[in-house]
């Protein structure tokens, strides 16, 4: 439908075969020109290679290589994809681990918003779309390291939007409760996916795609009332 006609997009943790693969995927699809970034630089490589787009190695714990994306990109739409998970009971959690889940999930996508902002800002015009978790509503064991960030998420999305606001620029979130993909069946502990994939209403998890979907009405005009807001795309029982 040419949603994204003319728009640059810049998806970060776009390599692999996730939510930030199939956001990528569904951008081009509308128009938009596309840029994805990651960490792994092969494996950025060969998704930019599959999709036909640019990409940008960049890790999100780094100001200075998050700033350099940026001001190469120069974004109307970015998507903070990137995220670190760790099934870890909280007595066996140690800081180092607990440190580096805040690093990547909370504090990268800040970084992200903060170097944007200041380009959207004076452009008078930019949308932000955070990828959040039900995890920063829901309870699930082992999982207090990466509820908490992506609560901060969440909660720096709905303080951020009121700053931009007056600028033009829309920040939302989407909240997933589970896609399922190769990458997570390998760091998910055995029989994992299959417990909570059960509890989902329809009995099935979400595809990647399914989740790109709305995260692209909420990067489209489609969306052009809502900002602060966390869209949960979930199927999940309460």
């Amino acid at each position: 439908m040419g949603l994204l006609q003319g728009k640059t997009a810049l998806v970060t943790a776009g390599a692999g075969t996730g939510i930030g693969f199939a956001t990528a995927q569904r951008f081009a699809e509308e128009g938009a020109t596309v840029v994805i970034s990651d960490r792994h630089a092969r494996r950025l490589g060969e998704a930019a290679q599959k999709l036909g787009v640019d990409s940008v190695p960049c890790d999100v714990t780094d100001q200075g290589q998050v700033s350099a994306m940026i001001d190469r990109v120069r974004p109307d739409i970015l998507v903070n994809n990137a995220g670190l998970g760790a099934y870890r009971q909280l007595v066996d959690l140690d800081d180092a681990l607990w440190d580096k889940v805040m690093d990547v999930t909370l504090t990268g996508t800040m970084r992200c918003m903060r170097a944007a902002l200041k380009v959207m800002i004076p452009r008078g015009s930019g949308v932000i779309v955070n990828n959040a978790s039900v995890l920063g509503w829901r309870a699930q064991e082992g999982q207090g390291a990466y509820a908490a960030a992506k609560a901060g998420v969440m909660a720096l999305t709905r303080c951020t939007a009121l700053e931009a606001a007056a600028h033009g620029v829309r920040i939302n979130a989407v909240a997933p409760s589970l896609a399922m993909h190769p990458f997570l069946e390998k760091v998910t502990p055995p029989g994992l996916l299959q417990e909570l994939a059960a509890k989902e209403a329809f009995g099935r998890p979400a595809t990647p795609r399914e989740i790109a979907d709305v995260i692209l009405f909420l990067a489209s005009d489609l969306s052009s009332y809502l900002t602060g807001e966390v869209i949960s795309a979930s199927s999940q029982r309460a």
